[in-house]
């Protein structure tokens, strides 16, 4: 009878621990919420680790996921796998079997707010074998250095360069790919990486070869607006959760952790900071650039006064290479035709909106794939064991998007 005791409090724990009340139209919220207990607990273990001086807690957390999802490169009778290098930058990539002709290609940057994950997890992994698979295609995933050791613009550097190689005449040749089919995609941070590869590159005139497309999956586009409507509606929503994001970017731009209450209220972003002009601030207007759907009742958050001079110790707050919705419209006007997935249930919501917006302003041809059931990372979803109906639609949705228009 202790032991029937014992164990019904400990499931009672449990249950109580993994339980979150999430918005009613989530799609199936126990998947999600036992992933995010999962997650937070990697969380937690990692700040505690941090403040007894064991190790920094990106690099626990980092273990972890690494622990439950890298996989090594293994070849099926359809896709040949293996671990290269783009430009000097980790790279495994994705070869079809067989089939005649070139194939297209996509050169892919993997999520984790810059500082977590990898190409090599077994989510990018079956993501990328399902993409060459279906699209006949050649899928290089990069594995860009990261946060802490690697800050603001690294990351960028690396995701260049490697998109670089990628559009090389000696790797389209080696790959057989067509130099009139290529496309850069990423989703989160990924996503960020991917649109500024893509904003720099355009305006290269010394390269040959250039993108023909770009897909972003929920990317974050801009840090000078932490209380945009889909970061207040969605602050509790795991498992980017609102400061969480903040952390991420502060870890990004190689920022004090201590800096983090300050951009979580938009002290950053003040109307007194004179490193941001009214030109700027026009680029993520969402009063004016979200539709009334998503503004809702939401109020717009901007202070009269803030921390003075903090975008002048945080330049990448401005950077277009860190923050590409900031691109001028003749830049933006010059980039490809675009896919954009968002989600109503992800703070992201609103920076790919936004940049949907400003796309299509600039005259780009742009489809705005959004899914009113989802959350932020639903595609990794797709897969067993969390497979869920809003992951298979988004990414079947977002490989037919690749399939007719690559």
């Amino acid at each position: 009878m202790k032991f029937r005791w014992v164990g019904a409090l400990l499931l009672s724990a449990a249950a109580y621990y993994v339980y979150l009340p999430l918005p009613s139209g989530v799609s199936e919220p126990w998947k999600l919420m036992l992933l995010d207990a999962l997650f937070r607990s990697f969380i937690r273990a990692s700040h505690v680790a941090h403040s007894l001086g064991a190790c920094h807690r990106v690099h626990l957390l980092n273990r972890a996921i690494s622990w439950v999802e890298v996989t090594d490169a293994r070849s099926s009778p359809t896709v040949h796998v293996t671990d290269s290098t783009l430009g000097a930058v980790p790279t495994r990539v994705f070869q079809p079997i067989g089939g005649a002709g070139l194939k297209r290609g996509v050169i892919y940057f993997h999520g984790g707010g810059w500082a977590l994950c990898s190409g090599r997890m077994r989510s990018y992994d079956l993501l990328c074998r399902k993409m060459a698979e279906d699209l006949d295609a050649v899928i290089m995933s990069v594995d860009y250095r990261l946060a802490p050791e690697a800050v603001f613009p690294d990351q960028y550097h690396d995701a260049v360069a490697a998109s670089r190689a990628f559009l090389s005449s000696e790797v389209l040749q080696r790959y057989g790919i067509d130099p009139e089919r290529v496309c850069a995609s990423g989703d989160s941070a990924g996503g960020n990486l991917a649109a500024a590869v893509v904003q720099e590159l355009i305006s290269d005139p010394t390269l040959t070869v250039n993108f023909k497309v770009q897909a972003l999956i929920y990317p974050v586009l801009q840090a000078l607006d932490f209380l945009t409507p889909s970061y207040q509606q969605n602050q509790d929503v795991p498992i980017l959760y609102r400061p969480l994001m903040v952390q991420f970017w502060l870890e990004y731009l190689g920022a004090d952790a201590s800096l983090e209450p300050l951009l979580l209220a938009n002290n950053h972003s003040s109307l007194d900071q004179p490193g941001i002009s009214a030109a700027t601030r026009s680029k993520l207007n969402w009063t004016a650039l979200l539709p009334a759907e998503r503004r809702k009742s939401f109020q717009q958050v901007v202070k009269e006064t803030g921390s003075g001079g903090l975008v002048g110790k945080l330049p990448g707050l401005t950077d277009v290479r860190a923050a590409p919705l900031l691109a001028e419209q003749d830049v933006l006007r010059r980039t490809p035709k675009a896919y954009v997935m968002t989600c109503e249930f992800d703070v992201l919501r609103d920076d790919g909106l936004m940049y949907v917006r400003r796309l299509r302003d600039a005259g780009v041809s742009v489809t705005s794939d959004h899914y009113e059931d989802g959350f932020h990372g639903c595609m990794a979803f797709a897969f067993l064991p969390v497979m869920s109906s809003v992951g298979q639609r988004s990414l079947n949705n977002y490989i037919r998007w690749l399939d007719q228009n690559l």
